[in-house]
């Protein structure tokens, strides 16, 4: 006997052997076995109590054997033993070694009377019941019956069928005919009430067959286990499973939070409502401290009723929330709160809004959870969980679930929150970046559209339209590597490269040169620690000449012009592609074209021709047949291109669409003189200009005319080179003036001083005309000014004592 073990310790023979084989532990129940005494035996090998020591079998390979032995009596005799034996590894610092046990009763009589047997059956507490070759009841012990809610002495007889009288139990019984006919054992689980519970339970039936000692089947026996703490387990790792997939399958912040209150339903809540702060009243950011009232917008809600009748704030609506509201209380105690109607909470809770306690009252709601909605450290908003249906309330369990479904929850509306704050800083920064309309030109009429990409936002797409002197007009599409704010900026900057660039008058392949010089540093100022940055783009730069009807362009790594002659099918523009902007080292080259009149060119970017569902070179066909569809106005061929080639989701990238039909101006608007090198013509070519002008019908601007063409035609007289030519171009809204020759020399505005002779000619013209400038040609160069004709008096502003000498100097 001992402390831990109050009983008769004889009733088992116990020895222990160390793992080198020694005796180290002998009971009373030993002695008794064999006759040896403690003192006999402890100390010395093991093996000596064996009837033939040299027959030893070899150590067991597992830590569990038994198996009978013959061991030798003190009297002398042999006795033979069955034995268990267990291997004890070593622990605490006490060595392993073997316990060998054998019980000493095993073996005596058994009474037909012992009231254990009887007490095995009835009250065993697994509940049980035997089942005869037809099925019917055969024995029930007393947990079973209190499961059917039944004394045994009434049921006994009846069919599972019979005595259940639910779907449930015409279900088990097949499977019990099943268990009775094929002799195998069967586990089923299922959910009903039991004991007279008024809720359903998860049950675990195990059935059995019933053998007699020929073996044959004379019945089935079936256990009934209660797994409803397991399965309610199993439910919430599965329903938290199934919140890591459904929520946060897109970077929106409404569809998220719909996401979440639809995967609550129903198996957590009947109702489920999810208010987010509005950052807009913060600065942007969540507020790192809340006071009341706390102003919330309704991102989401669902219920177990269709259209979710019990809302009382309407999608996208914002409310206030008083302290008392179960809205702000969750979110100053930062953690979930659980109230239910019995505990008088729930009334409390409500009485600050009547409408939503007339409903609480309408639906029957008795238990409601909130649960604040955190992530990285920042509050965003609160989820409201409310029971009417289910009929039991919420638990610290339900709250630990709702927890941390509304953590996962909470990270993925942080993610697209933020995603769609720098969605909508891109998308705006592209928008100023890009322009919002396209300048009037007497050389093309052009329509565009500008998409972002469906998933990944804005890119680096840009298109332009500039004008340039001579009413010639430059038209410019890029595309730069990746998406992003960091695109949109790096777009913009290009953009005014181009414009810059542009206003110079460079050709298209010199300015894609200086172009990619400048993508080049941007790389540099990207890289960091001696490596290089990861900035590249795409540019395709055309110039259309509305007197020569000619477009010379260029491109860097970008798709090639869609051209649609008026009375031909449209086709790409052979152009040869130089290396995209960034590479370097690398030339670029110029192609001519001689457009028809009313022409049209299409510039894009490759979101529009790439896809997965097709190759480039269908792209490319597609957008042709689509070009060529009769749309009407430039705007409805735009709509139509991009409803024929995009998906109806959006574009995988971001599309720029630039479309421009030729326009060509008349011989009759156009005037040219060459000019001979002798300042005393001067005067007779301000007379033919005079005499053109008033063939044109632009008498208006005789005055300011004459002047700019005097000053123009006089300095290239002294300072240029022969030949000298004059060219007058007008539309309906501008009169340009241009002076070529053949010097390289560009000239330079400078301010005179007051008694200097000369230097102010150039000032002149810049204040009697709308802008001027100079650009080179491969001949030499050619200064131009341009002359608003909506504008008149444009000597007016001058004063008039100059205004009257350069009046007297061009009538000499």
């Amino acid at each position: 006997m001992s402390p831990d073990y109050p009983f008769d310790d004889a009733a088992t023979a116990r020895a222990v052997i160390s793992d080198d084989g020694t005796l180290t532990g002998w009971n009373a129940g030993a002695q008794r076995l064999l006759g040896w005494t403690a003192a006999d035996v402890v100390g010395r090998p093991a093996t000596r109590l064996l009837a033939d020591p040299d027959g030893v079998s070899p150590r067991p390979a597992q830590p569990r054997d038994h198996g009978t032995v013959t061991l030798r009596h003190r009297d002398g005799r042999t006795v033979e033993v069955w034995v268990l034996a267990h291997h004890l590894r070593p622990h605490d610092g006490e060595p392993g070694h073997w316990l060998v046990v054998t019980p000493l009763d095993a073996s005596a009589p058994h009474s037909p009377d012992d009231p254990l047997d009887a007490a095995a059956l009835v009250q065993s507490p697994c509940a049980l019941a035997l089942f005869d070759e037809r099925l019917r009841l055969h024995r029930m012990n007393d947990a079973m019956a209190d499961l059917v809610g039944l004394p045994e002495e009434q049921v006994r007889g009846l069919r599972l069928a019979e005595i259940g009288g639910i779907p449930q139990s015409d279900d088990l019984e097949r499977r019990l005919a099943q268990v009775l006919t094929t002799g195998r054992s069967l586990d089923a689980q299922t959910r009903l009430r039991a004991g007279g519970g008024d809720r359903p339970r998860a049950w675990l039936a195990r059935m059995a067959p019933v053998t007699d000692a020929e073996g044959r089947v004379r019945g089935v026996c079936v256990t009934a286990h209660d797994l409803s703490d397991q399965y309610l387990s199993r439910e919430r790792l599965q329903l938290v499973n199934e919140a890591s997939v459904r929520i946060g399958t897109t970077l929106d912040v409404s569809r998220t939070a719909q996401e979440l209150a639809a995967v609550c339903v129903p198996l957590l809540a009947d109702f489920v409502s999810v208010d987010l702060l509005d950052p807009d009243q913060y600065g942007g950011e969540p507020p790192v401290r809340l006071v009341p009232p706390v102003v919330l917008r309704r991102a989401a809600h669902h219920s177990v009723n269709p259209g979710s009748p019990g809302a009382v704030t309407m999608l996208g609506d914002a409310e206030e929330y008083p302290a008392p509201s179960p809205q702000a209380a969750a979110l100053l105690a930062g953690q979930a709160i659980v109230v239910s109607a019995p505990s008088g909470d729930l009334e409390r809770w409500v009485s600050w809004d009547e409408r939503r306690h007339r409903l609480f009252q309408q639906y029957g709601v008795h238990s409601t959870m909130a649960v604040p909605l955190q992530a990285r450290g920042s509050t965003l908003g609160v989820a409201l969980f409310h029971r009417f249906r289910h009929p039991d309330p919420y638990t610290e369990d339900d709250a630990l679930l709702a927890e941390e479904i509304t953590a996962r929850a909470a990270v993925c509306i942080d993610n697209a929150r933020r995603y769609s704050r720098e969605r909508e800083t891109a998308l705006a920064l592209q928008r100023s970046l890009l322009p919002r309309s396209l300048p009037r030109s007497a050389a093309v009429s052009a329509a565009s559209r500008y998409l972002p990409a469906a998933r990944s936002g804005v890119g680096g797409d840009w298109f332009d339209v500039i004008p340039l002197s001579g009413l010639r007009v430059a038209l410019v599409v890029g595309d730069v590597v990746g998406h992003g704010v960091q695109a949109s900026a790096t777009m913009g900057r290009l953009r005014t490269a181009v414009r810059t660039l542009a206003d110079i008058d460079l050709p298209p392949d010199e300015l894609l040169t200086h172009l990619d010089d400048l993508v080049l540093r941007l790389s540099e100022e990207a890289g960091g620690e001696g490596s290089p940055g990861e900035v590249g783009a795409t540019c395709l730069y055309a110039v259309y000449d509305p007197v020569s009807r000619r477009c010379t362009m260029a491109r860097a790594g970008h798709p090639p012009p869609v051209l649609l002659p008026p009375d031909g099918p449209a086709r790409r523009v052979h152009l040869p592609s130089g290396p995209p902007l960034g590479v370097g080292g690398l030339p670029f080259e110029c192609t001519e074209l001689d457009l028809v009149e009313g022409s049209v060119l299409a510039f894009y970017t490759d979101g529009l021709i790439e896809s997965r569902e097709r190759d480039v070179d269908a792209g490319h066909r597609t957008l042709c047949d689509a070009l060529e569809a009769d749309a009407g106005s430039l705007d409805e061929t735009c709509d139509h291109i991009l409803h024929t080639l995009l998906p109806p989701g959006g574009a995988a990238d971001d599309v720029a669409l630039l479309l421009a039909r030729t326009q060509g101006l008349p011989s009759t608007q156009v005037a040219t003189w060459d000019i001979p090198a002798d300042p005393s013509l001067v005067a007779p070519i301000r007379k033919q200009v005079v005499d053109q002008l008033a063939a044109w019908s632009l008498s208006d601007t005789t005055f300011t005319a004459e002047l700019v063409v005097s000053e123009l035609v006089t300095n290239a007289i002294r300072y240029g080179a022969p030949p000298i030519r004059l060219r007058l171009i007008h539309d309906d809204t501008t009169l340009i003036c241009e002076v070529s020759d053949t010097n390289h020399s560009a000239p330079h505005l400078r301010r005179a001083k007051t008694w200097d002779e000369g230097g102010r000619g150039l000032l002149l013209v810049a204040q009697l005309t709308q802008r001027w400038g100079s650009r080179h040609t491969t001949e030499g160069k050619t200064i131009w000014a341009e002359l608003g004709l909506l504008e008149e008096g444009l000597a007016e502003g001058l004063p008039s004592g100059l205004a009257e000498g350069l009046a007297e100097g061009s009538a000499e």
